[in-house]
């Protein structure tokens, strides 16, 4: 993974965020961009060069999906986390799924798989 490129972590639960924070220190990782909704993770996709992404499917109200189609226009791997229930969409449906509650090495294989691309 290129040291000048984040990683975006969508993520609306602010305990679930700082707990992944945390997991990116101890993975001595670049602190990602953090993002609560499908706006803000938007923004920053727009506006910065980004190394993947971690994408909650649930943010409140709404799906991720919108986060997903511009990742995946522009080129930039991602996955989807989740509490589990979730059915991705067809389009979406091979990329990896971290499942809540969350553990350190399932963090860094998907992290891991987008320094392979």
């Amino acid at each position: 993974m290129s040291d000048h490129r984040r990683i975006l972590l969508v993520e609306d639960d602010v305990l679930i965020g700082m707990m992944l924070v945390d997991m990116f220190d101890a993975l001595d990782l670049p602190e990602p961009a953090q993002a609560t909704s499908n706006e803000e993770a938007l923004a920053i996709i727009a506006a910065e060069p980004l190394a993947g992404a971690l994408i909650d499917i649930n943010l409140g109200d709404e799906k991720g999906w919108p986060i997903a189609d511009a990742l995946a226009e522009r080129g930039i791997p991602f996955a989807f986390t989740s509490g589990g229930g979730d059915v991705i969409p067809p389009t979406h449906a091979h990329r990896k799924l971290v499942t809540k509650p969350f553990r350190i090495s399932d963090i860094e294989a998907a992290l891991d798989e987008f320094s392979m691309r």
